[in-house]
């Protein structure tokens, strides 16, 4: 709806601020040794066939190794399932614990993909709030209150999309702690794992394996900067064997089973991707995200009418409050952004999407030059619709 009302009569480059794919800007491109990866997979002619459902098992071992990096316990590649990017992790994480008059526990504001795809399969969703005012942290307590006996999991996404921050290990371990006295396990969301820039350094949920079980899902999308590679995985972290007692991992296996695979040749180019990409790379795309976060920090601070309350430390994207009070002939945040649209050919997310009604979730993964420029727009629009210009 709102692509539909940018203004074609408008020569400016359309700008969009609203999804997390920074891959078409040239300082986002991935490094030559992913590249030169998938070459050597491809020209190799070891990787034409179909694959196995659960993946391809060097691929398998890649991926456990690399998160076996920071868990003190070692993952093996039993415990990987190879997936069309982090969307198909999720569906098969969801679909593997739907059951009639299941429920499962979301974060608000959260990534809209587990309500649309909860709905799609029957499983009903409750949601919990996170706190701005605690730099975005999980209620605790509403956990509790929202939980019965047929919930079945929560989820996290680590680094947040869409709040853009980086829980604690304090704060995770409480999450761990909440999710074994109900009896549920933790889906986390790491998909933007790494990508973080602020004073809290990147926690997988993994490490808490030992208190609760946790279903990682993840990919190369974001941290390479390849969404359209589409390869993602879904790994258990469980080592008391709870999942495996109780048919969850003989759920997933089966459900992997009937699903299509990612393609072969990117499977094959997973072990060389993940062992030889290097730390220049990862820094350099962290500078380049930190430069912008801090710009978009700073120019919105600039505009009466957003509020932000919460710096981004990490991910791609930052969520700003809509004061109303100070537009004048603006409804709320759906009708904001389709005139921003008409007036700016720019595109920004309206918060409904992720259950925050009058919220804009902006994404700051562009070059800083079409960043800056974005937030000129919304500014010079705010200004146009200020109540005090009236």
């Amino acid at each position: 709806m709102i692509m539909e009302n940018l203004n074609p009569h408008d020569e400016r480059p359309m700008l969009a601020l609203a999804h997390g794919d920074p891959s078409i800007f040239p300082c986002f491109r991935t490094c030559r040794n992913a590249e030169a990866a998938v070459v050597d997979a491809l020209s190799s002619g070891q990787f034409n066939s179909y694959g196995t459902a659960v993946g391809l098992l060097p691929a398998r071992k890649a991926v456990a190794e690399y998160l076996s990096r920071e868990l003190p316990y070692d993952l093996s590649a039993n415990d990987v399932v190879l997936t069309l990017g982090c969307t198909q992790a999720i569906d098969i994480a969801l679909t593997s614990l739907a059951s009639p008059g299941a429920n499962v526990l979301l974060p608000r504001p959260g990534y809209p993909y587990y309500e649309v795809f909860s709905a799609h399969i029957g499983l009903e969703t409750r949601h919990f709030d996170l706190v701005p005012k605690n730099g975005w942290e999980v209620d605790l307590d509403a956990i509790e209150a929202l939980a019965d006996a047929n919930t079945v999991a929560m989820v996290i996404v680590n680094p947040g999309n869409p709040c853009g921050n980086v829980f604690t290990y304090n704060h995770l371990q409480k999450v761990a702690e909440v999710a074994k006295k109900l009896g549920i396990l933790v889906i986390s969301d790491e998909v933007y794992g790494h990508l973080t820039f602020g004073s809290n350094p990147f926690v997988p949920m993994g490490v808490f394996g030992n208190i609760v079980p946790v279903i990682t899902v993840g990919s190369l999308s974001k941290r390479w900067i390849v969404p359209g590679w589409r390869l993602g995985w879904l790994v258990t972290n469980d080592t008391h064997g709870i999942l495996q007692k109780y048919g969850v991992m003989e759920s997933i296996k089966r459900i992997a089973s009937i699903s299509a695979d990612p393609a072969s040749f990117i499977q094959g180019a997973v072990p060389q991707i993940l062992e030889n990409t290097s730390k220049e790379f990862f820094s350099r795309v962290i500078n380049i995200l930190k430069n912008d976060a801090d710009i978009c920090y700073e120019k919105v601070q600039e505009i009466p009418c957003l509020i932000c309350p919460y710096k981004p430390e990490g991910s791609m994207f930052v969520m700003v409050k809509l004061d109303l009070s100070q537009l004048d002939g603006i409804i709320d945040d759906i009708d904001f952004c389709i005139k921003l649209a008409k007036e700016e050919k720019m595109i920004i997310l309206p918060g409904v999407t992720m259950g925050a009604k009058n919220w804009l979730r902006i994404t700051f993964a562009l070059e800083p030059t079409a960043l800056e420029d974005g937030l000129e727009r919304l500014k010079a629009f705010c200004q146009r619709h200020a109540t005090t210009n009236k």
